[in-house]
């Protein structure tokens, strides 16, 4: 998910009622030498905040109408007071906070950035950091040759997060081609945004935003064209359930993951959407993903609301968590 800087510097405390962090015992079970069972979390944003971020709390209740006779405020959530916002960084201490989540949590994460924020997250969490960079937002789209020189000989093992929908470029779209055929070629596996964004208010903040580009059907002719292509549609596609599965119902290459759905948008939302992928049978093709950015408690308040799902079993939330991961990544599993 794409945060536009206005709007995370605008975003005050937005509330549901039933919205708590469940108890640290709840998120912190052990195994019996007292490590929490391991965690990978595929969506974890490298980037420092900005300055004069605001508190956030999650699972806004509604999305407020705006008048485009203005002013229009870049934040969509209804804003109010409430006990569980998650506090921003402080300056220099994004990386800190983040790492150390990470380490208590037993949390080996996806994280997105560059060679500079590759080197300081794992200086902070040894061996937790699987680096991934990739294209888009803003029309940033990189030489072919630097990216190949990146997953090549730099060390980067993932292609993400592709964030062409912020640009209204659809991924079907020929001048994308050469990075899925590289992601292709290299079986470097690719997660790219669809369906959710721009907070209520893509309008505003994010004008070439086209909810049509996170339509996940437009993935078929990339994976018609690139069969071998490891994908996993980062936000699972929200709020475009009908599509997702009939994406996943034909393509058994495509994982979805959970990022920024699960702490942005009414929480009996997020767990009908989820609910109804683990209904429909692909409970094994989920991937959790926080969508950590700019305020570190993001990351254990996601684990939570996949921990606390009253409709998912120990096994499904093990396999979310942690070994649909290993799977779709090709990582050697944790004891």
């Amino acid at each position: 998910m794409r945060i536009n800087k206005a709007l995370a510097i605008t975003a005050l405390a937005v509330v549901a009622a039933a919205t708590s962090l469940p108890a640290a015992a709840q998120i912190m079970a052990t195994n019996s030498d007292g490590v929490p069972p391991p965690i990978i979390d595929v969506h974890i944003h490298g980037d420092a905040p900005p300055p004069g971020v605001g508190p956030l709390c999650p699972n806004t209740p509604q999305w407020a109408a705006s008048d485009p006779a203005g002013p229009e405020a870049p934040f969509g959530g209804v804003v109010t007071q409430c006990s569980n916002f998650f506090a921003p960084a402080e300056p220099g201490d994004y990386a800190t906070k983040v790492a150390a989540n990470m380490k208590r949590l037993n949390v080996t994460g996806v994280v997105i950035g560059d060679a500079a924020t590759m080197r300081n997250f794992e200086a902070l969490a040894p061996g937790r950091v699987i680096p991934a960079t990739g294209i888009g937002f803003g029309g940033k789209y990189r030489p072919l040759a630097e990216l190949r020189e990146e997953f090549s000989a730099n060390g980067f093992k993932v292609m993400g997060e592709i964030g062409v929908q912020y640009d209204g470029v659809n991924p079907d779209d020929p001048a994308l081609d050469k990075y899925f055929a590289l992601a292709e070629e290299l079986d470097i596996p690719v997660g790219i945004h669809m369906g959710t964004g721009g907070a209520g208010r893509a309008n505003v903040n994010a004008p070439k935003f086209r909810a049509s580009a996170g339509d996940p059907l437009r993935l078929e002719t990339v994976l018609a064209k690139h069969p071998k292509l490891r994908i996993y549609v980062m936000h699972a596609g929200y709020p475009m359930t009908d599509n997702m599965l009939a994406l996943l119902g034909a393509n058994s290459h495509v994982y979805v993951d959970t990022a920024g759905l699960i702490w942005s948008y009414p929480l009996p939302e997020v767990h009908r959407y989820l609910q109804r992928l683990v209904e429909a049978g692909f409970s094994d093709r989920i991937l959790f993903g926080s969508d950590q950015v700019f305020w570190p408690d993001i990351l254990p308040y996601s684990v939570s609301v996949i921990e606390t799902a009253t409709y998912l079993s120990p096994q499904q939330k093990r396999d979310i968590l942690y070994n649909n991961a290993v799977r779709f990544f090709r990582l050697k599993p944790q004891p």
